[in-house]
């Protein structure tokens, strides 16, 4: 059958569109490996030698003898204490912003996504984030050359726009161009393309690679290399003709761009789902975002939408992904680095005990290695899924930009607070996540509907009943295959 036909065409087009997953993966794990080799440098631009810094609070708190002021004046001893506390929260704050402020572009430019593909088209739209990329890559790239804690946290917020404008273009995208039959698992290359992003950030941030003092700048500006070739191969690449067909009502360009991907002139059922596909979404009104809150059919399943996305992110995955080389470190594994790369290879949360028995710094490695395993089978792409699955064609849209931004708030907390978090408690910081994690596991089995193989009267008919409601069912409109648009 033509709608199993994997083209030249459709790889070029998949493989050109992932390259922006690829950059999303590779800015979620790049900050990781280098955090030291760049602690120390922002230290240096700070004028806080951390030597220096050492050797006094060493002197003050170890010496019998008093520092060379007054006779007799503790004012040195208490002076040097302080100092060294100010400059570490100092170098503290400006690392978790360096961390944090890529998911505040993301959460800022979520919401945009959807909407720059439909005013520009998915090739343009694409074009256009990529400039972005371009920017916040440079302003790294050349973060060594300047106030590098500026530059960064700068850089990795332009970087967070770009990525949140793909976390919606790029499924999209995939989705639209991918034969039915192939759509999720062409789809599904997107989460592929994120993870081994992570997975190359951070082969490539070993010590004797990029990750040391002479070229850590390179390894966080490299992201402009795919960028760059995304960007060329872009023109190349065909228009949806989903938009071109349902948005723009070409016809005659949307069945030349079909012929180009299916590789047959034989494309009638493609057309005849794109035919059904815009009379229902004509058919179907549009949902804004207050309303998924303010009607009662709407409200349970955005609710459960947003508790989903809340448990993916308050897991703690992504306190692994951003900082996963100091809690190896923390753990006393003598090359975290190694472990990090083990972490971006397969990917939870025993380091609780790492501390008290040394042969239990390998079950803490192992344990996360297990975590994240987990993760990528489960709370990783399944929330995007069953947000897909809760709506149909007309709150659709709305949901997915609610959930993309309640996704990227929840990346950006974890982002910002965990080294605060991790300082606090210790190796028992995975203690809190698993707490977390349990309530979230109760949450589902009790509040969250199965969806698989259901159509959107079901899973509504699901929701009522597991609120007591017996309203009256909306017409069904079955579901549609979205892919997941995210994981961090």
């Amino acid at each position: 059958m033509t709608e199993d036909k994997v083209t030249g065409t459709l790889v070029l087009a998949v493989f050109t569109a992932v390259l922006s997953s690829f950059q999303f993966g590779y800015d979620i794990g790049v900050i990781n490996a280098p955090q030291q080799v760049i602690i120390t440098h922002y230290r240096h631009v700070l004028g806080v030698s951390l030597d220096d810094r050492i050797a006094i609070n060493n002197y003050a708190l170890n010496s019998t003898e008093e520092l060379p002021t007054s006779l007799g004046d503790p004012t040195p001893v208490s002076w040097a204490e302080e100092e060294t506390m100010t400059s570490a929260s100092l170098i503290t704050m400006f690392w978790s912003l360096s961390v944090s402020s890529f998911a505040v572009g993301g959460m800022i430019a979520s919401f945009f996504g959807g909407l720059l593909g439909d005013k520009l088209g998915r090739i343009k739209a694409l074009l256009v984030a990529n400039i972005l990329s371009l920017v916040g890559a440079l302003l790294m790239g050349f973060s060594k050359l300047g106030p590098s804690h500026i530059l960064i946290i700068s850089g990795r917020g332009i970087s967070g726009l770009y990525c949140g404008l793909i976390s919606g273009l790029i499924p999209m995208y995939i989705g639209e161009i991918a034969p039915t039959t192939l759509r999720g698992a062409i789809g599904a290359l997107h989460q592929l393309a994120i993870v081994t992003g992570i997975l190359i950030s951070q082969i490539v941030g070993l010590d004797f690679i990029l990750g040391n003092h002479e070229l850590w700048h390179i390894l966080l500006g490299l992201s402009a290399v795919p960028a760059i070739l995304q960007c060329l191969l872009l023109f190349f690449c065909p228009e949806s003709p989903r938009y071109l067909y349902i948005k723009l009502d070409e016809e005659a360009k949307a069945k030349k761009s079909l012929k180009r991907l299916r590789g047959s002139d034989d494309i009638t059922k493609d057309i005849t789902e794109m035919r059904k596909e815009r009379e229902e979404a004509s058919n179907e009104k549009k949902v804004s975002i207050i309303q998924l809150f303010t009607n009662a059919s709407y409200r349970q399943p955005i609710l459960v939408a947003l508790m989903l996305h809340a448990a993916q992110q308050f897991s703690g995955i992504n306190g692994i992904f951003y900082y996963s080389t100091s809690i190896f470190q923390t753990a006393g594994i003598s090359q975290p680095v190694y472990a990090t790369i083990g972490v971006g290879a397969v990917n939870t949360v025993f380091t609780a005990v790492s501390s008290k028995f040394p042969w239990m710094n390998y079950v803490s490695m192992t344990a996360i290695f297990l975590f994240v395993s987990f993760f990528e089978i489960g709370p990783g792409p399944i929330p995007w899924f069953m947000v897909a699955e809760f709506f149909s064609q007309g709150p659709r849209p709305a949901a997915l930009a609610i959930a993309a931004f309640s996704n990227w708030t929840g990346n950006f907390i974890i982002a910002l607070c965990f080294q605060y978090i991790a300082d606090f408690c210790g190796p028992y910081v995975f203690f809190l996540f698993a707490g977390v994690v349990l309530a979230f596991i109760l949450f589902t089995f009790f509040k969250v509907p199965e969806t698989k193989g259901k159509s959107f009267e079901e899973i509504a008919a699901e929701f009522r009943k597991k609120r007591g409601s017996a309203e009256t069912p909306k017409a069904a409109v079955e579901m549609e295959f979205l892919g997941p648009t995210e994981t961090m």
